[in-house]
C-alpha cells in the first residue's frame, strides 16, 4: 500500500464453496480520485464490495482503508468508511434529521459534534428544506439522497457507492452525478454501475471486472462525436462549448470529446442554426468506453462496428 492510498485492496481472492469467484483482485485509490467498477451480472462486483466493506470475509488479500487493515482493526477501519448499498437503508418511519443522527451515533461520533455532522450532510446532499419530513414522505430521488447524506455523515476518508442512481429519473440521475463528483474531491470514491455515461460523467478511473478478475484498470474514455460545417467556427469555438473535452480534427471536420453526447449533440445543433454554421455532419463516434468494456466482457468476440 502506497502512503497516498486511502483505499488499498490487494490480491483479494474469495471462494463460494469449491467455487472462486474472485481471483487476485487488486484497487488502490486517493484521495481526489472516483474509480467507476464496471462489469456484467455474475462478474464479482457484489462480492468485490462487500469484501471492501467488511460485510464479507476474503479467503486471501488484504484491504487497508485509510491505513488501517480491514481484518485486524476493523472498526478503525470501517469509521473512515462510508457505504451506499443499492437498496439504501433508510428508516421510513424517522425524520432526516432523526435518522441522520442516530446513524452519527453509530459512527460513534462526539455527542457535541453530530448535530453540526447532520448539517452538513444534508448540505451537501441537498436536503436542507427537508430535515423534519419524514423518509416515508420524500420522493425517490431525496431518499437517495438520505442514503448518500448517512454514508458521508462521518466525513469518511472512502466512499463506496453500488448503483447510487438506480431507479432515478434522468434529471435526478445528473443531479446525483454531479453531487457525486463534488464529494469526489474531498475523498476516494468507489462507485460500482452498469451505466456507462455514469461513469464516463464523473469517474477519473475506470475498472473492469470479468469473472472474477479486474482486466482493465487506466483512466477514463471519453465519447466522441464527429461534426463538419458548411461555414467552419473552428476548433477554438468548439472547444469553448460547455461539456466539450477536446477538439480534434478528423478526415472531414472535427471530433469532440464530450461528457453526454446527447446534450452536446443538441447544442451544436442549435448554435448551428442560430450562428449560420450550416451543419453538415453530426454523428456519434464509436463510443470507445463500450467497446472497450464489451470486447473485455464478451471473449473477444464483439468488433467495432465501421
Amino acid at each position: 500500500m502506497t502512503e497516498e492510498a486511502l483505499l488499498a485492496a490487494r490480491g483479494l481472492a474469495r471462494f463460494y464453496g469449491k467455487r472462486q469467484v474472485l481471483f487476485g483482485i487488486d484497487i488502490a485509490l486517493a484521495r481526489g480520485e472516483i474509480l467507476g467498477l464496471l462489469g456484467q451480472n455474475g462478474a464479482g462486483k457484489s462480492t468485490t464490495l462487500q469484501i471492501l466493506c467488511g460485510a464479507l470475509g476474503a479467503h486471501a488479500g488484504s484491504v487497508h482503508i485509510a491505513g488501517h487493515d480491514l481484518a485486524r482493526a476493523p472498526v478503525a477501519a470501517k469509521r473512515m468508511l462510508g457505504y451506499l448499498p443499492e437498496v439504501p437503508p433508510l428508516c421510513f418511519d424517522l425524520a432526516v434529521d432523526d435518522y441522520l443522527g442516530a446513524c452519527a451515533r453509530l459512527r460513534a461520533m462526539a455527542a457535541d459534534a453530530r448535530a453540526p455532522a447532520v448539517s452538513r450532510a444534508r448540505h451537501l446532499c441537498g436536503l436542507g428544506d427537508v430535515g423534519k419530513r419524514l423518509i416515508g414522505h420524500l420522493s425517490k430521488g431525496y431518499q437517495q439522497r438520505v442514503g448518500l447524506a448517512q454514508a458521508i455523515v462521518h466525513a469518511p476518508a472512502v466512499l463506496v457507492l453500488d448503483e447510487p442512481s438506480a431507479g432515478l429519473d434522468p434529471v435526478q440521475q445528473r443531479e446525483l452525478r454531479a453531487l457525486i463528483a463534488a464529494l469526489g474531491r474531498e475523498c476516494a470514491v468507489l462507485l460500482s454501475t452498469h451505466i456507462l455515461p455514469e461513469v464516463r460523467a464523473i469517474a477519473t478511473r475506470v475498472a473492469i471486472l470479468d469473472r472474477g478478475r479486474i482486466v482493465h484498470d487506466a483512466g477514463v474514455v471519453p465519447a466522441s462525436l464527429r461534426v463538419a460545417f458548411v461555414n467552419d467556427p473552428g476548433p477554438h469555438a468548439l472547444a469553448q462549448l460547455p461539456g466539450v473535452r477536446a477538439v480534434r480534427a478528423a478526415h472531414v471536420g472535427w471530433s469532440l470529446d464530450v461528457d453526454e453526447p446527447s446534450v452536446a449533440a443538441a447544442r451544436i445543433a442549435t448554435l448551428a442554426v442560430n450562428l449560420g454554421w450550416g451543419l453538415r455532419e453530426l454523428e456519434p463516434d464509436y463510443d470507445d468506453l463500450e467497446y472497450l468494456f464489451m470486447r473485455l466482457t464478451s471473449g473477444g468476440n464483439e468488433v467495432r462496428a465501421a
